[in-house]
């Protein structure tokens, strides 16, 4: 048995028992003397014995409580027949015993299991498997046809597009595991207001309010949500808009794929900043063969003829991806005014705009522009969790409805309940007390990345906009940024290499984005300490 798979004690908060868990055992019920042979011999048939060190060898090494986990092993033990019905299962004292909670933690999940039918309680004689009468398979599939006969389709030659040969962002799923994380995108979670996001989240579970959402909205939103953004949420960026000009979304990238669909076709002039989004740019290049770079400088997006020579033009004025500069007011209303000139159409992402703070935005395109030819899209991702996936777009009348009317195909309307948590977060004061909490911790965090980077990096080019939660950096012209992210992966540090962000085959490969919101204020400092440390290795 190894002893790593075994549980630690801790306290199991979500039960509300008081038991402590002590030193991992030799085996999940070797603790006190109890045996896997002495659970199993208690009066049962003999296809009931069962290895239960395999069923619990996962316990505790995830973030569920402990009365979940044992009900989730249980259950799907019991589904893949790996329990047999009528096998008598250990007693709570016993199974408390050997996996280190409080009985009650134990009694608590056989009871729920009983109230599902999974288990048979019997007076005097324990806990049981129920007889759930499962059907068998309808067959048995051998192994040649789980291996494949070779004769299938041959896919390849199938696919009208192929986005997994785009160049995309990549991250590493397991991030949290290295020390210093410096990615954008990800958050720190203790920078997630928790408390205040299970109470919205608890209230829309009342009954009241499943009776409220439970319901088919066939194409429309949760009006409260919308209520809400139009009180708390595009006030900020200078935007007043009535309810049908507002359409949710399951996060700001489907809604850019839908202004794609609906917009572009083949042979659509559609400009884009370059260096940009790289997500943006490869939803844009399926729809359109003229997806063309449009210059940025330090100031954002230039105002240029290609710009006024495209027919629709995306653009992050408020942090710009990736350089985080923002764009002066003065600069947006030259754009609006070479838009108006030449019937371009705007989609401008508010990216990162509730990140800087309410003294140091400027005011939306959206909000300068009379004519109605800018789109505005934003999301929650970035100030909240990119896991909530809630997106907003606002959009002309005529726009919002076709908007609406693509998204039924797609998926009629995003999940009602989580509208329903986002709008009563909104309500309730939760998202703007956590703005301030999220822009003065990013603020502390950006001054101690500032100062490492001049400690450990002084000659390297750096940009920041206000509020903004990465810098952009520019190392010296011999630099590879993916050899510096492999070199400083060795060192636990995680970077974003800058070369994705550019179009064109031969990308500038001397540039890397540092975001610093998904990484604790106390390990910055050791971070790009070592992340400087992996830039004089490949010098040397």
């Amino acid at each position: 048995m190894d002893h790593a798979l075994l549980p630690p004690r801790r306290r199991d908060r979500d039960a509300g028992d008081a038991g402590r868990r002590g030193k991992p055992s030799r085996s999940p019920f070797a603790e006190r003397g109890i045996s896997t042979q002495s659970v199993a011999r208690r009066k049962e048939p003999p296809e009931s014995s069962f290895n239960w060190s395999v069923l619990f060898r996962s316990f505790a090494l995830n973030q569920r409580s402990l009365q979940v986990q044992i009900r989730q092993m249980i259950v799907a033990a019991i589904e893949e027949r790996r329990l047999a019905a009528n096998a008598r299962m250990p007693s709570s004292r016993e199974l408390a015993l050997a996996l280190g909670v409080a009985r009650n933690t134990v009694v608590l999940a056989y009871r729920q299991l009983v109230d599902e039918g999974f288990l048979e309680s019997r007076e005097r004689s324990g806990y049981f498997v129920a007889n759930l009468e499962l059907a068998d398979p309808p067959f048995t599939a051998r192994n040649d046809m789980l291996a494949g006969s070779g004769l299938g389709p041959h896919w390849p030659e199938r696919f009208g597009i192929a986005p997994s040969r785009q160049r995309n962002i990549v991250k590493k799923l397991d991030w949290l595991r290295y020390p210093f994380p410096f990615l954008y995108g990800q958050f720190d979670p203790s920078l997630f207001p928790t408390n205040d996001w299970r109470e919205s989240a608890r209230g829309a579970l009342s009954v009241l309010e499943i009776q409220n959402w439970a319901r088919d909205l066939i194409d429309g939103d949760d009006p409260e949500l919308i209520d809400q953004l139009r009180v708390h949420v595009l006030p900020r960026a200078g935007i007043f808009a009535p309810p049908e000009e507002i359409i949710v979304t399951v996060g700001a990238q489907q809604a850019l794929f839908m202004l794609a669909q609906l917009f572009l076709r083949k042979n659509t002039r559609m400009g884009i900043e370059n260096p940009g989004y790289a997500d943006a740019r490869n939803i844009f290049a399926m729809m359109s063969d003229r997806v063309v770079p449009l210059e940025v400088d330090g100031e954002g997006l230039v105002p240029s003829k290609e710009v006024a020579e495209c027919e629709y033009v995306y653009v992050t004025p408020a942090h710009h991806c990736p350089t985080t500069v923002t764009m002066p007011v003065r600069r947006r209303e030259r754009l609006l005014e070479l838009a108006r000139q030449n019937d371009v159409v705007i989609i401008e992402d508010g990216y990162e705009f509730e990140l800087s703070g309410e003294n140091h935005g400027s005011p939306a395109l959206r909000s300068l522009d009379p004519d109605g030819r800018v789109i505005y899209v934003g999301s929650f991702s970035k100030v909240l969790a990119p896991g909530l996936r809630i997106g907003y777009v606002v959009a002309p009348v005529a726009v919002a409805r076709e908007l609406r009317a693509l998204r039924r195909l797609m998926l009629r309307h995003p999940p009602s309940n989580n509208q329903r948590a986002a709008a009563l977060f909104l309500g309730l004061g939760h998202y703007k007390s956590h703005l301030r909490r999220v822009t003065h911790a990013l603020s502390e965090r950006a001054a101690l990345v500032e100062e490492a980077l001049e400690r450990h990096l002084p000659r390297w080019r750096r940009m920041r906009g206000p509020g903004a939660s990465s810098f952009w950096l520019g190392g010296p012209p011999s630099l590879d940024c993916h050899a510096l992210a492999q070199e400083a992966e060795k060192r636990g540090v995680l970077i974003e290499p800058g070369d994705v962000f550019f179009m064109g085959d031969a990308p500038p490969r001397n540039y890397l984005r540092l975001g610093f919101a998904s990484i604790a204020r106390e390990r910055i400092p050791a971070g790009i300490a070592a992340l400087g440390q992996a830039a004089r290795a490949l010098v040397t």
